[in-house]
């Protein structure tokens, strides 16, 4: 069907397969049938409606597919034929030209719906594909999509897939940085300024200011700290709406509205049946503003009359939890890897590290430090820390349940959590970066500490998705650190620590595992330079052996001993509890156990940075057990 001559029966191959694509398992089944080389070419067929449909196919393809489809589809060379289309439709985009066929839509644009398509397809293979990027690159593509970008003020979801793909493709690209010329720059700063208040302008807003500070290099450095704050005070504008009230407003405004257009229905039903009494020639020229007023109703096909409260709050989430991303990464040069994270070690070597790190601003195994001047500044200008911190908070309770029960609006509680988690994250990169003062010193720390413990206990069971205990325990990690570092009282109880502990170490997530051990060793420490607290580091002695022993990722258990090692390396209680609790035999059996397992796992499952931290505790681990004996010997 997808080669027959008819034009129509083209277009409903390629809408049924557009369809069935949006289901993975069906996936493998038109891979094994090259569904990729025969939709390809229907990108240049020569009936716009089946090049919209073709490329929607192979949008849905990219999107549900994942990695290993898009490298598929880049290389059966999916890029050729979408490449030309691009520049065809950019070409053709201002001619605004209509398929003669489709009359039921007049006002329809199909150049640019199909642009739409096509770029959400670039979008998705280049997010995933270095080849796909490289191409663009190469293949003079900025140029086209920016001239997409320029229709913003008439088809503002078309440039949000312009925008949404140029954040992608200018992300650690610095081949692309030469083509961004003055006019580039003009464009994409047009867009920066534009005054449209609505959800969807400030994604574009947003988006656009994403992809300004992933070319901030082409800035000319007098322009930078302009240019950042310009970037954060989008930000900060985003940041500012509160979702939870906007669901509540909007899921309103909705009710009204269809109770409204029910309304105005049955009264245009009374009127056609009094109207078909009377019918005259001319009656066709009636019916052109009755066409114009329905077409005003129903503002595009990608946003139905009713959804259009719904796609406006879903802006705003993206709009907020891609500002949180891009604020991270102004905090740091370049994101940790996951392993990265698991990495993070206390011993020896590394405490000088931290030490330094910390002192510096920086964060471990993390990048250098980057929160230049101008970014600092930007950031209290705006209020970014005060804004951040509120999104760290619980979603409004009633948003959740009007949520809850409106089936449509139902997937909006995963974005409102995923705020949250994003909030938390963009929090911990702060205190990896900021000094006590800029943080608002020692009373703002404290407030912060009891507001994470409140986020962690104030329900009746302890948290157990993933995302939200990674981001948590990695905000209170940075947060216990740097008040140890300035001698600042912890706030959280060593009870409500070994809840925490135990509910993380049972995770499937190895860094929310590391983070809580890491806790453990940062809490212990202070303890142990305290009074009466030998009772209490017993039991966090107890907890980390365990873990050091039980524990099956040899990260986790290296991290275990480090923290021990933290704990009990000096105090008078600290001492006591080491005897109490046999510490000194425990870890001297358990030294061959863990130099095994590291002959046998090592090489296959770590990398060569991770087996260098476990090397440096296995070091670490032997002195710490010559230090313990020399304390046994030393009369008391």
């Amino acid at each position: 069907q997808l080669q027959h001559p008819s034009a129509e029966v083209r277009e409903y191959a390629c809408a049924s397969i557009s369809k069935l694509l949006q289901q993975k398992h069906v996936i493998p089944a038109f891979l094994q049938r090259d569904v990729v080389r025969c939709l390809g070419p229907l990108l240049m067929d020569h009936s716009l409606a089946v090049r919209e449909t073709a490329a929607g196919a192979l949008r849905n393809l990219s999107a549900c597919g994942g990695f290993e489809v898009c490298d598929d589809m880049v290389t059966k060379d999916i890029m050729t034929p979408l490449v030309a289309l691009l520049k065809e439709c950019s070409t053709g985009l201002d001619a605004n030209q209509l398929s003669p066929k489709k009359c039921r839509e007049m006002n329809k644009n199909y150049i640019e719906d199909i642009a739409n398509e096509a770029i959400n397809l670039l979008w998705n293979v280049c997010e995933c594909n270095n080849t796909a990027v490289s191409i663009f690159n190469k293949g003079g593509c900025l140029e086209a999509v920016l001239h997409y970008l320029k229709k913003f003020s008439t088809n503002v979801d078309l440039a949000i897939s312009v925008a949404n793909c140029l954040q992608a493709v200018t992300e650690d690209n610095p081949d692309l940085l030469s083509s961004f010329n003055a006019y580039a720059q003009q464009v994409l700063e047009t867009v920066m300024l534009c005054p449209e208040s609505t959800m969807k302008h400030i994604l574009l807003r947003t988006l656009i200011a994403g992809t300004f500070w992933n070319i901030k290099d082409t800035i000319p450095p007098g322009s930078l700290g302009s240019m950042v704050n310009a970037i954060l005070k989008i930000f900060s504008e985003s940041l500012a709406i509160d979702a939870g009230e906007t669901i509540i407003r909007m899921t309103e405004a909705e009710k009204n509205r269809l109770k409204l257009a029910a309304e105005a229905e049955t009264e245009e039903n009374m009127s056609d049946v009094t109207d078909s009494r009377v019918l005259t020639e001319d009656d066709d020229m009636e019916e052109i503003p009755k066409g114009k007023v329905r077409r005003e109703n129903d503002i595009s096909d990608l946003l139905p009359s009713d959804k259009w409260e719904l796609k406006e709050v879903t802006a705003l989430l993206m709009a907020q939890q891609t500002a949180l991303e891009i604020i991270v990464n102004m905090c740091c040069s370049e994101d940790p890897s996951d392993d990265e994270w698991e990495e993070l070690s206390s011993s020896d070597e590394s405490d000088l590290f931290m030490e330094n790190s910390y002192n510096e601003g920086g964060g471990l195994l993390m990048s250098p430090l980057c929160l230049s001047d101008e970014v600092n500044s930007a950031f209290l200008n705006n209020l970014i820390p005060k804004k951040i911190l509120e999104k760290t908070a619980f979603p409004n309770s009633v948003a959740l349940d009007i949520c809850m029960h409106n089936p449509s609006w139902k997937p909006l509680i995963k974005k409102l959590n995923a705020v949250q988690c994003r909030a938390l994250t963009c929090l911990h990169s702060i205190l990896l970066v900021s000094d006590v003062d800029c943080l608002g010193g020692v009373s703002a720390l404290q407030s912060l500490a009891q507001h994470l413990s409140q986020l962690v206990f104030s329900k009746m069971e302890l948290p157990t998705d993933t995302e939200f205990l990674e981001a948590i325990t990695s905000a209170l990690r940075a947060l216990l650190q740097t008040m140890a570092s300035k001698n600042i009282s912890q706030c959280m109880t060593p009870e409500q620590l070994l809840a925490l502990c135990e509910a993380g170490i049972h995770s499937s997530n190895a860094s929310v595992k590391v983070n809580v051990v890491s806790i453990l060793g940062i809490s212990g420490s202070v303890l142990a330079k305290g009074q009466d607290t030998a009772e209490t580091l017993k039991m966090i002695g107890k907890f980390l052996l365990e873990v050091a022993m039980k524990e099956s990722s040899l990260v986790v258990a290296g991290e275990a001993l480090d923290a021990l090692f933290d704990v009990f390396a000096d105090g008078k209680e600290a001492e006591k509890a080491a005897v109490q609790i046999k510490l000194l035999p425990a870890l001297k059996e358990f030294q061959p156990v863990f130099k095994m397992r590291m002959r046998k796992e090592g090489k296959g499952q770590y990398s060569t940075d991770q087996l260098c931290v476990l090397d440096n505790v296995k070091m670490n681990l032997r002195r710490f057990i010559a230090y313990q004996e020399t304390l046994g010997k030393t009369p008391t």
